[in-house]
């Protein structure tokens, strides 16, 4: 060989060891990946063959009884005026009970969703919008506890205190069933969730289908064995309950720890409902996660359009990642019972899931550039594995099919088998997503120990699911 060539071996010879070194931290990984799923997976069956995995099936008209005590839903809101009044309006026809109070916060800058708001509420006398005095946006859970502030200030000019308090969001379609279904409930628990059922855009099949094909398996099969194991449950921020006096406990312990007139959301935390879940499921009397159906079938959620454009899923993400990963790791820390100690895992998984997929795909570009220089030079450059290392390789592989099968399968039960066979097809949108929010969110999170404040880097929407339906019942 020419000099040139030598050297090209030489190289072809080192990315070669790259290359093995990579695939033996990616299989061993996805190794431990596929031993975590089949845990759960073989939970789950377990609880389908012994029934203790039932969805319950609702009779026609449940959801228009008298709720059982007042009941306060919050709605926190900036730059929302293009889905904030469709909320309102849905929510008040999905849900005709007269105990029910909608708690609408606003900021001072913003007067479109102000606007919005108003019009919306008409002269519904269920409807009280709360203008908080700082600009907008803080955070979500500041806005909470504003609203939570106006609620108890409610209760003493009325000598009345409300039963519960619901969470929802400026886009939210709520079922009719889900307010009376979780008013039941909190009878026994402290804090309950209803799934979360993404809807499906036209224009945005990949990138806000993706959300309907993680959410459908997280809240149809992680969240059921959650429930069932008796480990702490998180709160989606939608479709949960809390119980009035949970909150005040809560509020009270912030007051204790010397915030003034705080509230029993943490408005330094970006994910301040997977926190409140977390925290009320451990004390108290628990949690619930509730999966039902209605008599026509439909799934009891909380439905809206999730993102639509990757910069936007990637700044949700980011959140989500940066609250519950790095956040909750060091505002909850760990707990030694094993059940907890095995959710809280999986909850935090994210960023070493996402330079777990950063290795995967680079190693398959080396993969392309190895083969290539096999057939250029005829030589051999790839390092033989292992026996153990062929092992975690070939589980890697049946890992890999396995978790496609399920994920066809639960979307497919709830979207129908063309959304199932999409579902395969947007794994790799969902990787590309994670990885670029993981990285975000480890930069975003490394600032703030320097003193970068939080802030609420929500996403704005403009289509809202229950449209079409309110303006049929308008005509």
């Amino acid at each position: 060989m020419t000099g040139a060539d030598g050297w090209l071996l030489d190289a072809l010879r080192g990315l070669a060891l790259v290359e093995h070194e990579l695939l033996v931290f990616a299989a061993f990984w996805f190794t431990v990946g596929l031993i975590d799923e089949l845990g759960l997976d073989l939970a789950y069956l377990w609880l389908r063959l012994s029934r203790r995995a039932r969805t319950m099936r609702l009779a026609a008209g449940y959801g228009t009884d008298r709720l059982t005590g007042p009941v306060a839903v919050m709605i926190p809101a900036f730059r929302e005026a293009a889905v904030i009044g469709t909320t309102i309006s849905h929510a008040l026809n999905a849900w005709p009970q007269q105990e029910l109070r909608l708690y609408i916060g606003c900021y001072r800058n913003d007067p479109e969703t102000l606007t919005a708001a108003m019009t919306a509420a008409a002269r519904d006398a269920r409807v009280r919008l709360v203008m908080h005095g700082a600009a907008g946006p803080t955070t979500k859970a500041d806005c909470l506890n504003r609203l939570y502030r106006a609620l108890c200030d409610d209760e003493v000019r009325q000598e009345r205190r409300f039963r519960a308090v619901v969470l929802h969001d400026a886009e939210d379609m709520v079922h009719p069933a889900a307010l009376q279904a979780i008013d039941a409930a909190l009878g026994a628990v402290d804090f309950v969730q209803l799934p979360v059922r993404p809807g499906l855009l036209p224009q945005s099949r990949w990138v806000a289908g993706h959300y309907a094909d993680e959410f459908t398996e997280s809240h149809a099969k992680a969240l059921v064995v959650r429930s069932a194991l008796g480990a702490s449950l998180p709160a989606a921020g939608v479709g949960c309950g809390f119980a009035r006096a949970a909150l005040a406990r809560l509020a009270e312990r912030r007051r204790s720890a010397g915030e003034v007139d705080a509230g029993p959301f943490a408005p330094e935390c970006l994910t301040e409902d997977y926190e409140l879940g977390l925290l009320l499921s451990a004390e108290g009397r628990g949690s619930a996660f509730l999966r039902m159906r209605d008599a026509d079938g439909n799934l009891v959620a909380t439905s809206s359009y999730f993102p639509a454009r990757l910069d936007q899923a990637v700044r949700q993400k980011t959140r989500w990642i940066r609250g519950i990963a790095l956040q909750g790791w060091e505002r909850l820390g760990w707990s030694i019972q094993p059940v907890e100690l095995w959710m809280a895992l999986r909850d935090r998984r994210g960023p070493l899931t996402a330079l777990v997929l950063v290795a995967a795909y680079l190693l398959l570009l080396i993969d392309a550039v190895l083969l290539a220089g096999e057939a250029w030079t005829g030589q051999a450059l790839f390092v033989p594995l292992s026996i153990p290392a062929q092992a975690m390789v070939a589980l890697s592989l049946i890992g890999l099919g396995w978790r496609l099968s399920a994920r066809v399968l639960f979307t497919s039960r709830e979207y129908g088998l063309a959304q199932g066979l999409l579902a395969v097809a947007r794994v790799p949108v969902g990787n590309v997503i994670a990885i670029m929010a993981a990285r975000r969110a480890v930069l975003a999170y490394l600032r703030s120990l320097g003193g970068a404040e939080v802030v609420w880097d929500k996403t704005e929407h403009a289509a809202h699911p229950a449209a079409k339906s309110l303006a049929e019942v308008r005509a």
